[in-house]
């Protein structure tokens, strides 16, 4: 397999590396701050691809990372453990491969290993219909229409992957965690 799937790890030239792909092809604007939040405070669910054809200088160089998940896992109204997947990105030229629905299934199995999560959630513009046909492929559900969710002023679809009967319940019928 010419790529490597790698567990983040919290060192400056990673992130760096992570942050430019995320703004060079996500349209929100992330905060230094919101990268940091996440990849600091759940580590153990974001996780980075790696071209194995791409020549690196030494183990240091995190120039060849080509692709990136970064997700959280909280309570939800203290009733169900809810994962979120926050951002996805695959370099252009790599997309079409089985690399993001690697990620998010490697993302989604630790939530599930970790944490036990009910069900996993995320955000996606409705004109992305790449990521729309991704998601919806692996079994997560259109809840609801977000309108002007994006500073760019694009509507988003909130997604659901339903992983046990609790996600199905109505809250007012759960009991507290």
């Amino acid at each position: 397999m010419p790529f490597r799937y790698d567990r983040f790890q919290v060192k400056p030239r990673e992130f760096d590396a992570i942050t430019r792909l995320i703004s060079d092809h996500l349209s929100e604007p992330y905060s230094i701050y919101v990268y940091w939040y996440f990849l600091n405070t759940w580590p153990q669910y974001c996780f980075v691809v790696r071209s194995t054809q791409t020549p690196a200088s030494n183990d240091d160089d995190d120039d060849d990372i080509i692709g990136v998940i970064i997700s959280k896992v909280e309570p939800h109204r203290d009733v169900r453990m809810r994962g979120y997947i926050g951002m996805l990105v695959i370099e252009p030229e790599f997309r079409g491969q089985g690399i993001a629905s690697e990620l998010v299934r490697r993302s989604i199995n630790a939530m599930i290993t970790q944490d036990d999560v009910d069900e996993v959630m995320l955000e996606t513009e409705v004109i992305n219909d790449g990521a729309l046909r991704l998601y919806e492929s692996m079994g997560f559900m259109r809840t609801k229409r977000l309108y002007r969710y994006y500073l760019n002023t694009h509507d988003a679809f909130r997604l659901v992957l339903p992983l046990h009967e609790k996600s199905g319940t109505r809250i007012a019928f759960l009991p507290p965690l």
